[in-house]
């Protein structure tokens, strides 16, 4: 009966020491950058598509730079996956990069998610690596993005 009790204790003991290694790790200002992955994506095919064609119709596109941005950001979904998204979706949607933005309608609603999507596109046209951009988004490069002039 002790040796149940003692694990017991101990198992309680593990719960309490995880909950509160994993409350450290969210609250750690040095890891606040949102989610993305490291590098692109072994099997493209298993990812949900970006939005296209038919689908960039409708109440959510009434303006022509969300339907461009995403015209855009369909170009570069591998790179896309590797960077983050600074609007928190991965916290408040579950979104796991960019990319996740652009396989649903989020990507035409939040204006942080577009200029980020298209800087990606530009930065990329001018040769520039995935981990280069996703710096560049992290100083905030992607604000001077101006969706109307697109």
């Amino acid at each position: 009966m002790k040796f149940l009790m003692k694990q017991r204790w101990a198992l309680g003991l593990l719960v309490v020491l995880f909950t509160a290694a994993s409350y450290a790790q969210w609250n750690n200002p040095a890891s606040d950058i949102p989610a993305y992955h490291p590098s692109a994506p072994l099997r493209v095919s298993k990812l949900p598509p970006i939005l296209a064609g038919h689908q960039l119709t409708g109440d959510n596109f009434q303006y022509p730079w969300q339907v461009h941005v995403y015209q855009k950001a369909a170009r570069i979904g591998n790179v896309l996956y590797q960077l983050p998204c600074y609007c928190r979706c991965d916290r408040a949607l579950g979104h796991t990069s960019l990319r996740s933005c652009f396989e649903g309608l989020h990507g035409a609603e939040c204006g942080t998610c577009a200029k980020e999507g298209l800087f990606a596109y530009q930065q990329t046209k001018l040769g520039k690596t995935p981990a280069q951009i996703r710096a560049a988004i992290e100083r905030g490069d992607f604000e001077r993005i101006d969706l109307e002039k697109q």
